[in-house]
Parts: structure tokens; sequence; C-alpha cells
């Protein structure tokens, strides 16, 4: 032996169990409206305004579902749980 430390390769996600992104997605329903969705967008999602919202909403809308925001799990589940107590209705969390 050379005393050398030999690397196996990688065969799991690098990422690990929390690390990565994941994504919060808002699904199309009948009861909530437009000017609902984007305002419960805008007051969860950080940076989003009411317009970004509006255009979310619309994608949501034409779509079907729209994934609102992707990052670190998380702040992921805190968005997820607020836009759900805001009546959205949410698809799980998922990787991205």
């Amino acid at each position: 032996m050379t005393g050398e430390t030999v690397e196996l390769p990688r065969t799991e996600d690098p990422r690990g169990g929390l690390g990565g992104d994941w994504r919060v997605i808002v699904l199309n329903d009948d009861h909530n409206t437009f000017e609902g969705v984007a305002r419960t967008l805008s007051n969860v999602i950080p940076g989003l305004s009411y317009d970004g919202g509006m255009a979310m909403a619309n994608r949501i809308h034409n779509s079907g579902q729209a994934t609102v925001w992707s990052g670190p799990k998380e702040p992921a589940e805190l968005y997820w749980e607020q836009l759900k107590s805001g009546g959205l209705t949410m698809a799980p969390l998922e990787r991205a």
C-alpha cells in the first residue's frame, strides 16, 4: 500500500436529503379568483409584485398549474404552507 486515499465514485444524489431545489406548485381550481391568487402570491412569495402575481395566475389558469417558487426545502415548505393557508390549491412539494 502506498498510503494514498482513493475516492470512490458517487452513486447517490450529491445534494443529499434536504439539499437541492424544491418546487412550490399552485394548481388551477374553480374557487379562487385571479385577483385572490395574485394577492396571495404577492403576499407570500418574496419579490413578487401584484402584477407578477396576476401574470402567474394567468399561467396557472392557462396551464393548469405553475411553479411559483423554487429553492431550498425549508423556505419551500414555509411558502407552500402559507399559500395553502391562503386558500390556494397546492400540488405536493417536489424536487426540482
